[in-house]
């Protein structure tokens, strides 16, 4: 978590700085529309029958880890596609002791030291490297030295932390997979998928003070291949580079698009669609003419002189009848003129005469005639000067393209020192510059219609069924990644087009076995005018048994929440029972600090805390919300866009924000969490979740209800009848008791009981199921003493060695898990287990040994007790009872606690 340093006030004209402070079968499917409530509603196109001929399916994963490496994204059709024997989890520098030095002297950055460099991740066993974020020096990191990757015995990336994250080593550590703190405003970020197959470990030169690095774990290596750093992935940064323009998943040959538009009422609901068969919709757009964008816009850019001119290349749509660029400039500068030059000739003139009062944003737009633009994917751009009082200035071009007669953003070229990814793809170049920096303007408006625009965006909801149960049901805005109001907003899997005639746009693919209904809910107390809808789906016959209950797909979920945070709770963005894959959330925060205290902002110091499938200890504990977003010290200069994380709103006590307000989004496709029992991913608001604030979430996952992880045994080895029952043995063994706390947002619930310690081999034998696709081991332990490792061995044979890198002599009380693969346990009811603590590492502690068989999916409640509560555990907390995590989560909340 980071206290801001110079951070900029928007409440004053240009942002000057603030003081600092410290801290089944193919059918042929229809559309369907209702006139239920609803005023008015047409279509603005027709539905096509299929061929009928089956589509190929999507690309089949068959390890079970879900797509490895650069497949990651390639393959944005799978997001769907359920996974086993895979965790994704983090090493981050959290204060150990729960309270909020999560960086600033970097007492917990470092697992160990080599010398005097600095160990941030190791991990024995295959898996992969999927995201890498620091911060420290109000985002330079230069100072952290190099940074060294080392996989399976041989080093990937040896070089300059600075040089890495500013793009100087080339493809494919690149923007947008890496980018500095102008891009992120504030953090740096590497999101290069590095697999291994034995081993990782990353080295920084000196101690970073604020990092975190998200990797997967697998049980086998099957489908994984070491890192190779010559492979330079351009299509992947092609990809990337076009994020919030266009659907990143693989085309589909039998693709359909619908488009209807309604008028709803106050309290009316619009069926807009329904879909039947076996399908999958691709892309779904909403757009509302009557939504008036944000006004106020915090943006940096550029402005030249005489002799001088800007050069771009932009993107358009070859079908294109012509193009339409829209200039965003500071019009206080009067008598702008400049020639616009497409590909060498000469369009028209940007013009723009009176001063406009200080403090307003404009637009122009040129619409560029189809003789310049037709056929062609790519135009370069020039902006010759004429004239002027000063300058031509320019902050940032949307591009559109006219298709079919609809206007389509094909590109945005963002203008201005804090875009350096963005003026680099675009090839971006200025001569005779006379100004770079940034403005909080904001444009014209009408208070009343922006009060308007936001009640809509708020109150009207997406409302989406698939195969009669609904899994979408979330404000428009949030849905489409603002929760504020209408801001630009650009991700990989939505977008959100702020410019005139501008669409929301969601490429999350969404599977349907029998039907799927889309519905907006107009809650907002506005009537919606002339709502457009536009549905792209197409028919997929495998789909209807994948998604079967024990099928390999899961429903797509947008699970919405809002309500005031809880004093010592976290904020939950979901918290559900059954499988499924975790992709990320579009948060709203309204803060509750009055505008005169030190830091209106401080509800930014939460941390990010994730729990699968019932273990109490976090797979990931984060340093900070700001952090999480992948940005640094409340988020440096003002909004950012990545492909995975952006902060497009910042609202001070104006447009329905009565104190501090802020909107953001995190994408977690490379790290995405998978799930078997259930998932619980919650955040706190301030250093310990005690900053009054008003929260709303959208979290965006795949599901389906049933259970992969069975309970089939378990082991005390402080109990004697538990002990012989099991055979148990150790060599060098003491044992003691243990009173202290589980890591996260349970350590208040203090925990007693008796831990061993062995410093040779362990043995014991276990039940497991007989039709196990795998088996995983949960020890509960004490981890005072971190880089425990012990070779694991099943029936004499050596599976891996189980490290715990990580440890923490404040909060003692730990669960980690290991992976046995299949090809060790599968048909066998009973497994020797053989534990061998390795030369030279603490002794090997052990409260608790719960044993759990992947199986296939069932219904948890037929199954017996699927709780994992070490029985040799006393607990103490003020509320102890269970929630739908289900198999072990006795401490569900924070009530009561007095503080840390």
């Amino acid at each position: 978590m980071r206290r801001h340093v110079n951070h900029v006030d928007p409440t004053r004209p240009g942002g000057s700085p603030k003081g600092k402070h410290r801290k089944g079968r193919h059918r042929t499917l229809r559309l369907l529309m209702s006139l239920a409530s609803v005023a008015a509603l047409s279509f603005a196109g027709t539905a096509v029958t299929p061929a009928q001929a089956q589509p190929p399916a999507v690309s089949a994963l068959p390890t079970g880890k879900g797509p490895v490496g650069w497949a990651t994204y390639r393959q944005l059709d799978s997001v769907g596609t359920l996974r086993g024997q895979v965790d994704t989890r983090q090493f981050s520098g959290y204060d150990r002791t729960g309270r909020n030095n999560d960086g600033f002297d970097g007492q917990f950055s470092c697992l160990r030291m080599i010398g005097p460099n600095c160990v941030i991740a190791e991990r024995t066993g295959p898996g992969e490297i999927e995201s890498i974020w620091f911060t420290r020096d109000d985002g330079v990191v230069a100072r952290t030295g190099w940074i060294r990757i080392e996989l399976d015995g041989g080093t990937v990336l040896d070089a300059p932390l600075q040089d890495v994250v500013d793009g100087k080593l080339g493809a494919p550590f690149v923007w947008p997979l890496v980018a500095n703190r102008e891009d992120t405003s504030g953090g740096v970020v590497i999101k290069v998928p590095m697999p291994y197959r034995q081993s990782m470990r990353i080295t920084t030169q000196n101690n970073p003070l604020f990092q975190h690095v998200v990797y997967r774990t697998f049980a086998d290596v099957d489908g994984v291949s070491t890192f190779n750093r010559s492979d330079q992935a351009n299509d992947v940064i092609a990809k990337l580079r076009a994020f919030g323009l266009a659907d990143p998943k693989p085309g589909k040959w039998n693709a359909t698009t619908n488009r209807s538009t309604a008028d709803i009422n106050p309290g009316a609901t619009a069926r807009v669609a329904e879909l039947t068969g076996s399908a999958q919709i691709t892309q779904l757009k909403v757009r509302l003419p009557q939504v008036q964008a944000s006004p106020h816009v915090n943006d940096d850019g550029r402005a030249f002189g005489a002799g001088g001119e800007s050069a771009f290349r932009v993107a358009v749509d070859p079908r294109n009848q012509g193009v339409r660029l829209t200039r965003r400039f500071d019009p206080h500068i009067e008598g702008q003129r400049a020639r616009l030059l497409v590909d060498n000739a000469f369009v028209a003139d940007w013009f723009h005469g009176p001063k406009a009062r200080p403090t307003l944003w404009a637009d122009q737009s040129i619409d560029i005639p189809s003789q310049f633009t037709s056929g062609k994917s790519r135009l370069n751009i020039r902006n010759q000067f004429v004239s002027s009082s000063l300058d031509f200035n320019e902050f940032r071009y949307d591009v559109h393209s006219l298709v079919n007669g609809t206007w389509v953003r094909t590109d945005v070229m963002d203008v201005g020192p804090d875009r350096p990814g963005e003026e680099l793809t675009h090839g971006y170049r200025v001569t005779q510059q006379k100004w770079q920096g940034r403005h909080y303007f904001n444009y014209p408006f009408d208070a009343g219609q922006i009060s308007a625009s936001d009640a809509v965006l708020a109150g009207a909801r997406l409302r989406i069924s698939f195969d009669g149960r609904t899994t979408v049901d979330a404000p428009i805005g949030e849905f489409f990644g603002s929760g504020l109001g209408e801001y630009d907003t650009r991700s990989l899997m939505f977008s959100m087009d702020a410019t005139r005639d501008g669409w929301y746009t969601s490429w999350w693919p969404m599977p349907f076995a029998e039907r799927a209904v889309v519905e907006i809910v107009n809650s907002s107390g506005v009537r919606i005018s002339d709502a457009s809808v536009e549905l792209t789906w197409a028919a997929d016959g495998s789909i209807r048994d994948r998604l079967r209950p024990n099928g390999s797909l899961g429903y797509f979920n947008a699970t919405h929440r809002h309500g005031p945070t809880a004093h010592a709770k976290d904020w939950i963005f979901v918290d559900t029972p059954g499988r499924g894959v975790f992709y990320g959330v579009t948060h709203s925060m309204r803060g509750r600090i009055p505008l005169s205290a030190e830091v209106p902002r401080l509800y930014l110091e939460g941390d990010e805390r994730v729990y699968a499938d019932g273990l109490l200890t976090p797979i990931q504990h984060g340093t900070g919300t700001e952090d999480f977003y992948e940005s640094g010290w409340y988020f440096r200069t003002g909004s950012f866009a990545m492909p995975l994380a952006g902060y497009p709103a910042h609202e001070v006590g104006r447009d329905g924000c009565v104190y501090d307000c802020t909107g953001a989004y995190r994408l977690m496709v490379p790290d995405a969490i998978p799930f078997n029992t259930g998932l619980r991913f919650g955040i706190e608001h301030g250093p310990v979740a005690d900053v009054a604030a008003d929260y709303s979430s959208t979290a965006y996952w795949y599901g389906q209800p049933r259970w992969a992880l069975r309970s089939t045994d378990g082991l005390n080895p402080t109990d004697q009848a538990s002990r012989d029952q099991h055979g148990y043995r150790a060599v060098g063994e003491t044992s003691g008791q243990l009173t202290s706390v589980f890591e996260g947002d349970d350590d208040h619930a203090t925990a007693s009981g008796r831990v061993t310690e062995a410093t040779g081999p362990i043995t014991f034998t276990v039940a497991v199921d007989q039709n196990n696709s795998g088996v995983q081991i949960i020890r509960t332990a004490d981890q005072v003493r971190s880089y425990q490792q012990a070779r694991v061995l099943v029936d004499g044979q050596v599976v891996g060695v189980w490290l715990m890198s990580s440890g923490n002599m404040f909060q003692r009380w730990l669960q980690d898990t290991f992976m046995i693969p299949s090809r060790f346990s599968a048909g066998k009811r009973t497994l020797a287990i053989t534990l061998e603590p390795l030369p030279g590492s603490p002794p090997w502690s052990s409260s608790d040994y719960h044993i759990r068989s992947w199986v296939d999916p069932f219904e948890p409640g037929r199954s017996g007790a699927q709780r994992i509560d070490p029985p040799a555990l006393d607990w103490r907390a003020p509320d102890r009872g269970p929630h739908v995590l289900g198999p072990r989560d006795p401490i569900s909340t924070k009530e009561g606690q007095v503080g840390r």
